[in-house]
């Protein structure tokens, strides 16, 4: 078995933001030349996250909306009282900070309208980093 890695890097807008990822992961598995494993998209932090989900604008904000519904804001959070990012966590331990592709005949797997999204849930633009790891034959 092979292993493969390396780290996007990009800045971001701050409190879910939303940024397509998918096209390089694809090109990150190309590179890597593996023709059968599996692709691990892995977030370090706290307040990042990793989601597939169709790339069109209403579905992105029905998206946005729903975490803030689901998690709101100021809802009088304990860790609030450490930097006011409670929310931020909170939504990132309800999504995820990886998700793990198939890779068959040395392309990734996904349903046709799955796109690979990072997701930003702090509060402030931040720069970012994902790991992208592939193993396989």
């Amino acid at each position: 078995m092979r292993v493969f890695k390396e780290e996007l890097k990009f800045s971001t807008d701050g409190e879910i933001d939303l940024v397509d990822i998918t096209a390089e992961v694809e090109r990150v598995v190309e590179e890597s030349g593996i023709q059968n494993g599996q692709v691990l998209v892995f977030v370090p932090g706290a307040t990042g996250a990793i989601v597939t989900i169709e790339h069109e604008v209403g579905l992105l904000e029905d998206f946005k909306q729903a975490l803030k519904r689901l998690v709101p804001k100021g809802a009088g959070y304990l860790h609030d009282r450490i930097d006011d990012n409670a929310h931020s966590h909170l939504r990132a331990t309800l999504l995820s900070a990886s998700e793990c592709f198939p890779i068959v005949d040395g392309r990734l797997v996904r349903g046709t309208w799955q796109q690979i999204f990072f997701v930003e849930l702090d509060v402030r633009p931040r720069h970012r980093r994902v790991v992208v790891q592939v193993m396989g034959e």
